[in-house]
């Protein structure tokens, strides 16, 4: 059956709140940069009583990478909790107005809308720090049937291995999938996130996922070496496909016996890394999706990343799908 979907995503729907930062604010705050740590309602007010002005924007892993999807001209769905407040009529509208189907019911009576401080410093590294709120009320009945076996890939966010209940929701969307002939894609999310569930994820990749995003530091985190090469095999060795991304060394692709190693695009200055990875994961997964070679899903995936570290906010400024047509990637 044909999907009415390229990428259908499940994730912790969040506003994002970007602004700049130097060193030495972290380190008066306490926080490590680089780093994605958990607050609550009041440290959130604290905190960002005391950041510099910024910038709103709906964000969220997952619900960057589905905007990338619908950037480049794919067809997008997506599945997160939002609250009903300002800030989730404001997340719900910035998807609909992309063309990404959003039609998750908002929880009343429960905590505010997630959002997430992002304090971005001069070499474009940015330290989060992030209230979960509603999204952590994700439920397997936020999981429409339909709506999995319509999708041609169906992306779990790892930052959702926290709550049991989302993660009943992910066993639904594998069984689902699996049954309509879907393939099911996962991240890794933060080496923070396999840390805490090093366990469940090794579970779940060898169970039910078919492509996973990580990191370097994400998958040395996950089989606990310092060894990418020996790393990078054993998460090969444990799916279908993998992809592995290195910051300026590019990335890493291995599905069965085959490997490709995809370049960095060049970028003139790094304004902000936030939704590098989940622009990659973008571009890999529309060209699967629309069924190019690896080599054109990592080529892809490489120039997302590059266009969205280029400005501040998580999601692409421009057309993805022009600058693809441009490089000859898609038609």
């Amino acid at each position: 059956m044909t999907a009415l979907y390229d990428v259908a995503a499940i994730g912790n729907a969040i506003v994002d709140v970007i602004a700049p930062a130097e060193d030495g604010f972290l380190h008066a705050e306490g926080l490590t940069k680089g780093s994605m740590q958990l607050i609550d309602e009041a440290q959130g007010v604290d905190l960002y009583s005391r950041m510099a002005p910024g910038m709103e924007t709906s964000g969220g892993s997952a619900g960057n990478t589905i905007a990338g999807i619908a950037s480049l001209g794919g067809r997008a769905a997506y599945m997160g909790k939002v609250a009903s407040d300002e800030l989730g009529d404001v997340f719900a509208h910035d998807l609909k107005a992309i063309g990404v189907h959003f039609e998750t019911p908002a929880l009343t009576g429960g905590p505010a809308t997630a959002r997430c401080l992002v304090n971005v410093t001069p070499d474009g590294q940015r330290t989060m720090c992030t209230y979960l709120g509603a999204s952590t009320e994700l439920t397997a009945d936020d999981v429409p049937t339909e709506l999995i076996e319509q999708s041609a890939i169906v992306y779990l966010e790892g930052y959702l291995f926290d709550p049991s209940e989302a993660r009943r929701a992910f066993a639904k969307a594998a069984g689902l999938a699996h049954a309509a002939g879907r393939m099911i894609a996962i991240t890794l999310s933060d080496a923070f996130v396999v840390e805490r569930h090093r366990g469940e994820l090794l579970g779940f990749i060898k169970d039910q996922a078919d492509l996973v995003f990580a990191n370097e530091a994400e998958v040395k985190a996950l089989f606990e070496t310092d060894d990418f090469d020996l790393a990078a095999a054993q998460l090969g060795a444990m799916t279908q496909v993998c992809a592995i991304t290195r910051g300026e060394q590019g990335s890493l692709i291995l599905a069965g016996e085959q490997s490709h190693r995809i370049a960095a695009d060049p970028v003139d200055k790094v304004v902000d890394t936030t939704g590098a990875g989940d622009q990659y994961a973008a571009g890999f997964m529309f060209g699967l999706a629309r069924g190019l070679n690896f080599d054109v899903c990592g080529q892809l995936g490489s120039m997302a990343a590059a266009e969205v570290i280029s400005h501040y906010g998580p999601r692409p400024a421009v057309s993805l799908k022009d600058m693809a047509v441009a490089r000859g990637l898609i038609r």
